[in-house]
């Protein structure tokens, strides 16, 4: 996580990185009813002056992502293009809750660092 003190108050906005630690772990419902499990190592993409705002929903981020994977199934996880829908609808779902929670979206992209699927 990115922690900015009150020195930075005077600099201009950058974008930063907030890290998701520890990595966001859980399991998805494969083919045939088993459970197979996934581990995402995640960070989002966020304006500087907004890092603080978005480490405060950390754990209800963390909620979502974790409720938005478990709807996966193999099929989503097969393909470098399927896997690319798998993080834009993760962004949205994250925008939509910092949306509601916060008035707008603060965060600016999702970034998937390491994606391990059980196979």
């Amino acid at each position: 996580m990115l922690v900015f003190g009150s020195a930075w108050a005077n600099e201009p906005v950058t974008t930063a990185y907030v890290s998701l630690q520890p990595a966001v772990i859980g399991n998805y419902n494969a083919s045939g009813g088993k459970l197979k499990f996934y581990k995402a190592d995640i960070a989002l993409r966020v304006k500087s002056n907004n890092v603080a705002r978005v480490e405060y929903h950390l754990p209800l981020i963390r909620d979502q992502l974790v409720m938005q994977f478990a709807r996966q199934t193999d099929e989503d996880f097969a393909s470098v293009e399927a896997k690319e829908a798998v993080r834009r609808a993760a962004l949205m779902r994250v925008q939509s809750v910092l949306e509601r929670e916060e008035g707008e979206t603060l965060v600016e992209d999702l970034l998937f660092n390491n994606l391990v699927v059980q196979k």
